[in-house]
């Protein structure tokens, strides 16, 4: 394919927007199946390709319903199970929501039927791309976790597998030269540093040595002004909901504290705790815990 480069000039659409992403590496064109193969490839540290999109979700051709979830939920040519995200603005709880899909995705498969085992269970990929927000106290960019046993250092060697790439973590990846960068390195300059202007000829650079972020360069301009206007109407609905659940989640928490507070006065008084926990409503559990 020929060789996409940008001008310094050319304002380009932040691929790190939740749908723009899924628009790019869900298109049904040898360019974004190509580019999803590369990248997939990419953060499994294992060549693979990318043979079908599982219809997880209303249709990927129907814009409008592929804004309803933006995850990219395929199958490789060997069976394996792929889910891969983008979080342009991940949660709190995006960690145990990781953890709570990859089981979703490994225990989904059917392995009902007198010749099927155990051992028919195929590896299965829970893949998230953290756009904003520093999750792991380390300096690494990507990990991989595993069913895993710290005590003893001993690892289940499970088919199951959660991924993640910390895009804010590679402010010193993006100076290395581009010929020493890894593959994950490669895609995680690209989707940081796409809409940088200062940082263009880096990702021409990278545009002209790795094919699969060529591809989904190619895609990406083909994205029409109608998408990327449902993007940022997009983000901006997330950003709305997400600060209101915010919102609602420290009105909680306060509503909590002072019931704990209550509660703390009322044990210093001698109350029982039956009757704490009809005044505030908390657990005898928690009342036991907090006259500890």
């Amino acid at each position: 394919m020929a060789r996409i480069q940008f001008n310094e000039d050319d304002d380009l659409v932040d691929i790190r927007y939740d749908n723009i992403f899924k628009a790019v590496f869900t298109q049904d064109t040898p360019a974004s199946q190509g580019a999803l193969s590369r990248l997939v490839s990419a953060l499994i540290d294992r060549e693979v390709s990318v043979t079908d999109l599982i219809a997880n979700e209303p249709p990927i051709n129907n814009r409008r319903d592929r804004q309803i979830r933006f995850d990219i939920n395929c199958r490789a040519e060997n069976g394996e199970l792929i889910n891969v995200e983008m979080s342009f603005n991940p949660d709190p709880f995006e960690l145990v929501r990781l953890e709570f899909f990859m089981g979703k995705l490994f225990t989904g498969q059917d392995i009902r039927g007198s010749d099927k085992s155990y051992d028919d269970l195929e590896p299965a990929y829970q893949i998230a791309i953290l756009a904003r927000e520093r999750f792991f106290r380390d300096e690494a960019f990507s990990h991989c976790f595993e069913y895993y046993d710290p005590a003893h250092g001993i690892s289940l060697n499970g088919r199951s597998r959660i991924i993640t790439l910390e895009l804010y973590k590679i402010d010193n990846i993006v100076d290395k030269p581009v010929g020493g960068m890894n593959p994950k390195e490669l895609w995680a300059v690209y989707f940081r540093y796409l809409t940088d202007k200062g940082k263009r000829r880096k990702i021409n650079q990278i545009l002209e040595i790795e094919e699969g972020i060529a591809m989904a360069s190619e895609v990406l301009i083909s994205v029409s002004k109608d998408e990327i206007e449902q993007a940022r109407l997009m983000s901006e609905l997330k950003y709305e909901l997400d600060t209101q659940s915010r919102i609602v989640d420290a009105r909680q928490d306060g509503i909590k504290e002072s019931q704990e507070k209550i509660a703390r006065n009322a044990l210093a008084k001698g109350l029982s705790v039956e009757l704490i926990r009809e005044i505030t409503g908390l657990t005898s559990e928690e009342i036991e815990k907090l006259g500890k």
